[in-house]
């Protein structure tokens, strides 16, 4: 079994995947396989995959069209190596990628989450800007305060996970908008341990005009309902996320309900 799963949902990537492809494919860590789970693409996209002819790559073609939440939430059922990471089909990691988590995982093997830095691009691969820089070891607590001050940026590329722990608290939740999602799943999973971060910029996430918190879709109000839900269970049942939530949780409304 390979040392990590790059787990690669897709619907109709067109060019942009066959970047993202060739981004993973030429690693100069090797030791990984690449899972993609493709959406009844009618692009050519499976066809492409399948004409690449590596064995690193297993094809998961769904048999009905998918939501994007339902073919992100495929990962629970694949077979997996021991950790894994997710990556949107319009980003692009560097070389080093791979081998940085695996440097990173060797520094800190009690970490339940893995970063590293990285910067937004646009839709033609220029970069926008560096991400905000986070710090080396992040507890889960003060992660959820980062989180809720706006002071990290979470996307949903990059983060290295185990296998198991993604499992154990059953994968990215059914959400009806994958963004508020992602926020929950690596809540939850920062809160096992702890995220350790990479002080190396290792990956480009693609920013689209609908990456953004001014869309007033129903379903991401039904999203952000749910997500205001789960971080009120949080504060029912921590009492030091209790807090957190109390003194930032205000600040982060208000950030959402501007936009929308």
């Amino acid at each position: 079994m390979p040392r990590f799963s790059i787990i690669l949902p897709v619907r109709n990537g067109g060019e942009y995947v066959k970047e993202c492809i060739n981004s993973i494919l030429t690693q100069s860590y090797q030791d990984f396989e690449l899972i993609v789970l493709d959406n009844s693409s009618d692009d050519g996209t499976a066809d492409w995959v399948l004409s690449i002819r590596d064995q690193r790559i297993r094809l998961y073609p769904s048999d009905m069209p998918l939501g994007i939440e339902q073919n992100w939430a495929r990962a629970l059922q694949v077979s997996k190596s021991e950790f894994m990471t997710l990556i949107g089909h319009d980003d692009l990691l560097l070389p080093d990628y791979l081998a940085t988590m695996n440097n990173l995982i060797s520094e800190y093997p009690d970490a339940s989450l893995y970063q590293t830095q990285f910067s937004y691009i646009d839709r033609a691969g220029v970069k926008i800007r560096d991400a905000q820089f986070m710090h080396a070891k992040i507890s889960g607590k003060e992660f959820l305060e980062l989180f809720l001050a706006r002071k990290i940026d979470l996307m949903g590329t990059g983060f290295m996970m185990r296998s198991s722990d993604y499992e154990r608290i059953g994968g990215i939740p059914l959400y009806p908008n994958l963004l508020f999602a992602d926020f929950e799943l690596w809540i939850r999973l920062a809160g096992i341990q702890y995220l350790a971060v990479s002080g190396k910029n290792c990956f480009s996430f693609r920013l689209h005009q609908s990456t953004t918190s001014d869309s007033s879709d129903k379903k991401f109000l039904d999203a952000f309902e749910k997500f205001i839900f789960f971080l009120k269970k949080l504060q029912v049942e921590d009492r030091e996320l209790h807090d957190v939530i109390s003194r930032n949780g205000g600040d982060f409304l208000g950030y959402y309900l501007q936009g929308l």
